[in-house]
C-alpha cells in the first residue's frame, strides 16, 4: 500500500517536471483597463544549489498539478547563499490560483524516484500542505490573487 502510495506521489509530481524545457506558458488577454496582478513566488527550504527550480501555475481543479495543463511555467536559478530562489508573474488577472514546484537537482528534465517510487528530489505546492501519501490537491493548495501584488512563499519538502 505504501508503495503505491508513494508511486502516486512521484507520477504526479513527475507528471511537472516538463517545466525545464518548457518556455513561459500563456493566459487569456482582459479586457482594456482590467486590473491585473503581479504574483511572486518564494522558493525555500532547498537542500543545495544544484539544478534549477521549476514553478507551475494553475487557475482551475481539473489541471492541477498536471505541469502540461499550467497556466503557465518557469524556472528558476538557486541562490547559493540563502539555498532560495523567486520566480514572478506579471499580467495575472485576479482570481484563484495554485502553485507547484519541482527541484531537478540534476537538470535531467524529471523528479528523480527510488526503487519503491519514493521522491529523490524536492517538490511543494502553495499554502505548503505537507508530505502526505499523495500529492496535494487543488483545494489543498489554492489561494485567492488579488492586484496589485502579492507574494507566497513555498517550503520545499525532500
Amino acid at each position: 500500500m505504501r508503495v503505491n502510495f508513494l508511486k502516486s506521489v512521484g507520477v504526479a509530481i513527475v507528471s511537472f517536471g516538463f517545466l525545464f524545457a518548457a518556455a513561459n506558458g500563456f493566459s487569456q488577454p482582459l479586457p482594456d483597463g482590467a486590473a491585473t496582478g503581479v504574483l511572486t513566488i518564494k522558493v525555500t527550504g532547498v537542500r543545495n544549489a544544484k539544478g534549477k527550480i521549476g514553478v507551475a501555475l494553475f487557475q482551475g481543479e481539473a489541471s492541477f498539478p498536471d505541469g502540461s495543463k499550467a497556466l503557465r511555467q518557469q524556472q528558476a536559478e538557486i541562490d547559493g547563499r540563502t539555498q532560495s530562489a523567486e520566480v514572478v508573474f506579471s499580467d495575472l488577472p485576479p482570481g484563484v490560483y495554485a502553485v507547484s514546484v519541482l527541484h531537478d537537482e540534476n537538470m535531467n528534465g524529471k523528479l528523480d524516484k527510488n526503487f519503491f517510487g519514493i521522491p529523490q528530489e524536492g517538490y511543494g505546492f502553495s499554502n505548503n500542505p505537507g508530505k502526505k501519501m499523495r500529492a496535494a490537491n487543488f483545494d489543498e493548495a489554492k489561494f485567492s490573487l488579488k492586484p496589485p501584488e502579492q507574494t507566497i512563499e513555498i517550503k520545499v519538502i525532500y
